[in-house]
Protein backbone atom coordinates (compact mmCIF):
# COMPACT_ATOMS: atom_id res chain seq x y z
CA UNK A 1 0.00 0.00 0.00
CA UNK A 2 1.34 3.71 -0.68
CA UNK A 3 1.50 6.47 1.88
CA UNK A 4 0.16 9.57 0.93
CA UNK A 5 0.73 12.66 3.48
CA UNK A 6 -1.24 15.65 1.22
CA UNK A 7 -4.56 17.04 0.90
CA UNK A 8 -7.17 14.56 -0.41
CA UNK A 9 -9.20 16.24 -3.22
CA UNK A 10 -12.94 15.03 -4.52
CA UNK A 11 -14.10 15.53 -8.40
CA UNK A 12 -17.44 14.54 -9.53
CA UNK A 13 -18.50 14.02 -13.14
CA UNK A 14 -20.94 12.38 -15.48
CA UNK A 15 -23.79 14.13 -14.04
CA UNK A 16 -27.55 12.80 -15.36
CA UNK A 17 -30.48 14.59 -14.57
CA UNK A 18 -33.68 12.54 -13.59
CA UNK A 19 -37.08 14.09 -13.05
CA UNK A 20 -38.75 12.97 -10.36
CA UNK A 21 -42.09 14.79 -9.10
CA UNK A 22 -41.16 17.88 -10.12
CA UNK A 23 -38.08 17.43 -7.99
CA UNK A 24 -34.84 17.86 -9.74
CA UNK A 25 -32.39 14.56 -8.86
CA UNK A 26 -29.21 13.41 -10.45
CA UNK A 27 -27.10 10.73 -11.15
CA UNK A 28 -23.29 11.65 -10.09
CA UNK A 29 -20.48 9.66 -10.62
CA UNK A 30 -17.61 10.58 -7.45
CA UNK A 31 -14.15 10.19 -7.24
CA UNK A 32 -12.89 9.70 -4.20
CA UNK A 33 -10.03 8.51 -0.94
CA UNK A 34 -12.68 6.92 0.95
CA UNK A 35 -11.26 6.54 4.81
CA UNK A 36 -12.35 2.25 5.35
CA UNK A 37 -12.44 2.75 9.64
CA UNK A 38 -10.35 -0.28 10.74
CA UNK A 39 -13.76 -1.63 12.12
CA UNK A 40 -14.61 -2.66 8.67
CA UNK A 41 -11.20 -4.25 7.63
CA UNK A 42 -12.82 -8.15 7.99
CA UNK A 43 -14.98 -7.41 4.71
CA UNK A 44 -14.17 -7.48 1.32
CA UNK A 45 -12.53 -3.86 -0.15
CA UNK A 46 -15.32 -3.26 -2.37
CA UNK A 47 -18.35 -4.13 0.89
CA UNK A 48 -16.24 -2.38 3.38
CA UNK A 49 -15.84 0.93 0.97
CA UNK A 50 -19.42 0.99 0.18
CA UNK A 51 -20.65 0.40 3.87
CA UNK A 52 -18.26 3.44 4.57
CA UNK A 53 -19.53 5.50 1.98
CA UNK A 54 -23.15 4.78 3.26
CA UNK A 55 -22.18 6.05 6.33
CA UNK A 56 -19.86 9.07 4.76
CA UNK A 57 -22.86 10.13 2.29
CA UNK A 58 -25.92 9.66 4.88
CA UNK A 59 -28.07 13.01 4.48
CA UNK A 60 -24.86 14.59 3.66
CA UNK A 61 -24.92 18.26 2.11
CA UNK A 62 -22.40 19.29 -0.48
CA UNK A 63 -22.41 23.35 -2.08
CA UNK A 64 -21.33 21.83 -5.24
CA UNK A 65 -23.00 18.18 -4.96
CA UNK A 66 -26.34 18.76 -3.47
CA UNK A 67 -27.81 16.47 -0.81
CA UNK A 68 -26.54 12.46 -0.85
CA UNK A 69 -30.00 10.74 -1.36
CA UNK A 70 -28.13 7.25 -1.75
CA UNK A 71 -25.32 5.65 -2.93
CA UNK A 72 -25.88 3.71 -5.70
CA UNK A 73 -22.78 1.62 -6.99
CA UNK A 74 -19.16 1.48 -5.87
CA UNK A 75 -17.80 1.67 -9.48
CA UNK A 76 -13.92 0.77 -9.06
CA UNK A 77 -11.69 0.74 -5.73
CA UNK A 78 -8.28 1.26 -6.19
CA UNK A 79 -5.14 0.41 -4.02
CA UNK A 80 -5.10 1.19 -0.57
CA UNK A 81 -3.24 3.99 1.13
CA UNK A 82 -2.04 4.36 4.69
CA UNK A 83 -1.18 7.85 6.34
CA UNK A 84 0.76 7.62 9.09
CA UNK A 85 -0.45 7.81 12.77
CA UNK A 86 -4.13 7.37 11.13
CA UNK A 87 -5.27 3.50 11.78
CA UNK A 88 -7.67 3.43 8.56
CA UNK A 89 -6.85 2.51 5.27
CA UNK A 90 -7.61 5.14 2.29
CA UNK A 91 -8.61 3.67 -1.17
CA UNK A 92 -9.12 5.55 -4.19
CA UNK A 93 -12.42 5.25 -5.07
CA UNK A 94 -15.44 5.96 -8.23
CA UNK A 95 -19.09 5.36 -7.42
CA UNK A 96 -22.31 6.51 -8.49
CA UNK A 97 -24.92 8.83 -5.99
CA UNK A 98 -28.30 10.19 -6.36
CA UNK A 99 -28.07 13.42 -5.18
CA UNK A 100 -31.13 16.29 -5.00
CA UNK A 101 -29.25 19.67 -5.82
CA UNK A 102 -31.58 22.99 -5.08
CA UNK A 103 -31.44 25.58 -8.01
CA UNK A 104 -33.13 28.53 -8.45
CA UNK A 105 -36.57 28.69 -10.16
CA UNK A 106 -36.98 25.19 -9.41
CA UNK A 107 -40.27 24.15 -8.82
CA UNK A 108 -40.60 21.56 -6.16
CA UNK A 109 -43.61 19.81 -4.95
CA UNK A 110 -43.76 19.30 -0.68
CA UNK A 111 -45.91 19.44 2.31
CA UNK A 112 -46.70 21.67 4.50
CA UNK A 113 -44.27 20.36 7.69
CA UNK A 114 -45.36 23.80 10.16
CA UNK A 115 -46.69 26.97 10.42
CA UNK A 116 -45.41 30.00 11.77
CA UNK A 117 -46.51 34.05 12.60
CA UNK A 118 -43.84 34.38 9.73
CA UNK A 119 -44.89 32.23 7.13
CA UNK A 120 -45.03 28.11 6.44
CA UNK A 121 -41.93 25.07 6.47
CA UNK A 122 -42.64 22.98 3.50
CA UNK A 123 -41.37 19.48 3.50
CA UNK A 124 -39.93 19.02 -0.46
CA UNK A 125 -38.68 15.08 0.80
CA UNK A 126 -34.94 15.74 0.94
CA UNK A 127 -34.87 19.00 2.30
CA UNK A 128 -37.40 21.36 4.09
CA UNK A 129 -37.79 25.19 2.69
CA UNK A 130 -39.38 28.48 3.60
CA UNK A 131 -42.05 30.16 2.72
CA UNK A 132 -42.33 33.44 4.11
CA UNK A 133 -46.22 35.02 4.88
CA UNK A 134 -46.09 37.15 2.24
CA UNK A 135 -45.22 34.91 -0.43
CA UNK A 136 -47.68 31.78 0.28
CA UNK A 137 -50.72 33.47 -1.81
CA UNK A 138 -51.51 36.81 -4.10
CA UNK A 139 -53.63 37.95 -1.03
CA UNK A 140 -53.21 39.78 2.15
CA UNK A 141 -52.61 36.69 4.40
CA UNK A 142 -52.83 36.83 8.22
CA UNK A 143 -51.96 34.08 10.57
CA UNK A 144 -54.47 32.90 13.27
CA UNK A 145 -54.96 31.50 16.57
CA UNK A 146 -55.96 27.95 15.05
CA UNK A 147 -52.50 28.02 13.59
CA UNK A 148 -53.59 29.16 10.05
CA UNK A 149 -52.39 31.47 7.23
CA UNK A 150 -55.14 33.04 6.20
CA UNK A 151 -56.05 34.87 2.85
CA UNK A 152 -58.39 38.19 3.32
CA UNK A 153 -60.30 38.40 -0.07
CA UNK A 154 -59.60 34.81 -0.96
CA UNK A 155 -60.54 32.94 1.93
CA UNK A 156 -58.42 30.39 1.15
CA UNK A 157 -56.50 28.69 4.45
CA UNK A 158 -53.17 27.28 4.51
CA UNK A 159 -52.67 24.12 7.04
CA UNK A 160 -49.92 21.78 8.17
CA UNK A 161 -50.30 18.53 6.21
CA UNK A 162 -51.54 20.50 2.94
CA UNK A 163 -49.89 19.73 -0.39
CA UNK A 164 -48.05 22.15 -2.07
CA UNK A 165 -46.33 23.14 -5.54
CA UNK A 166 -43.62 26.20 -4.59
CA UNK A 167 -40.89 27.92 -6.98
CA UNK A 168 -37.38 28.00 -5.45
CA UNK A 169 -36.63 31.80 -5.61
CA UNK A 170 -33.40 31.97 -2.73
CA UNK A 171 -30.90 29.68 -1.84
CA UNK A 172 -27.98 30.28 0.92
CA UNK A 173 -25.07 28.38 2.07
CA UNK A 174 -24.59 29.31 5.18
CA UNK A 175 -24.12 26.93 8.41
CA UNK A 176 -24.45 23.09 7.10
CA UNK A 177 -27.39 22.61 5.29
CA UNK A 178 -28.76 25.53 2.91
CA UNK A 179 -31.70 28.12 3.70
CA UNK A 180 -34.22 27.57 0.95
CA UNK A 181 -36.68 30.34 -0.26
CA UNK A 182 -39.70 29.61 -1.76
CA UNK A 183 -43.29 31.44 -3.67
CA UNK A 184 -46.40 29.93 -4.41
CA UNK A 185 -47.71 33.90 -5.67
CA UNK A 186 -47.47 32.88 -9.19
CA UNK A 187 -49.83 31.04 -11.38
CA UNK A 188 -49.96 26.83 -10.98
CA UNK A 189 -48.68 26.79 -7.53
CA UNK A 190 -50.52 27.24 -4.44
CA UNK A 191 -52.03 24.64 -2.26
CA UNK A 192 -53.35 21.45 -4.68
CA UNK A 193 -56.48 21.93 -3.84
CA UNK A 194 -56.11 25.84 -5.42
CA UNK A 195 -54.64 25.02 -8.23
CA UNK A 196 -57.43 22.73 -8.98
CA UNK A 197 -60.00 25.11 -8.18
CA UNK A 198 -58.29 28.26 -10.70
CA UNK A 199 -57.95 25.37 -13.15
CA UNK A 200 -61.87 24.31 -13.10
CA UNK A 201 -62.19 28.28 -13.36
CA UNK A 202 -60.20 29.34 -16.14
CA UNK A 203 -62.21 26.08 -18.24
CA UNK A 204 -65.42 27.35 -17.00
CA UNK A 205 -64.40 31.13 -18.25
CA UNK A 206 -63.18 29.48 -21.83
CA UNK A 207 -66.61 27.82 -22.23
CA UNK A 208 -68.46 30.82 -21.34
CA UNK A 209 -66.56 32.81 -23.79
CA UNK A 210 -66.51 30.22 -26.14
CA UNK A 211 -70.47 29.81 -25.95
CA UNK A 212 -70.97 33.52 -26.16
CA UNK A 213 -68.54 33.76 -29.11
CA UNK A 214 -70.86 31.10 -30.87
CA UNK A 215 -73.66 33.35 -30.04
CA UNK A 216 -72.13 36.56 -31.00
CA UNK A 217 -71.70 34.73 -34.43
CA UNK A 218 -75.19 33.13 -34.98
CA UNK A 219 -76.62 36.79 -33.99
CA UNK A 220 -74.16 38.41 -36.72
CA UNK A 221 -75.10 35.68 -39.36
CA UNK A 222 -79.02 36.32 -38.96
CA UNK A 223 -78.40 39.89 -39.76
CA UNK A 224 -76.26 39.48 -42.61
CA UNK A 225 -79.37 37.09 -44.05
CA UNK A 226 -82.00 39.35 -42.84
CA UNK A 227 -80.00 42.57 -44.63
CA UNK A 228 -79.80 39.95 -48.03
CA UNK A 229 -83.22 39.95 -47.92
CA UNK A 230 -84.67 43.65 -47.27
CA UNK A 231 -82.14 43.95 -50.35
CA UNK A 232 -84.30 41.47 -52.75
CA UNK A 233 -87.28 42.84 -51.59
CA UNK A 234 -86.40 46.40 -52.81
Amino acid sequence: MKYIQKHIRKTFKNRFLLLFSYKMFYLTEVEDYVRVEPKLFGLPTVEAVDQQLRDIYSNHYDKELGRSVAVIEVLEVGEGVIIPGDGATYYNSKFKLLVWKPELQEIVYGEISEITKFGAFIDMGVMRGMIHISQTMDDFVSFSKSNLLSGKMSKRNLKQGDTCMARIVAISHKGDDPKIGLTMRQPGLGKIEWIKEDSQKKEKEAEKAERIAKSESKAEGKSKDKAKGDKKKK
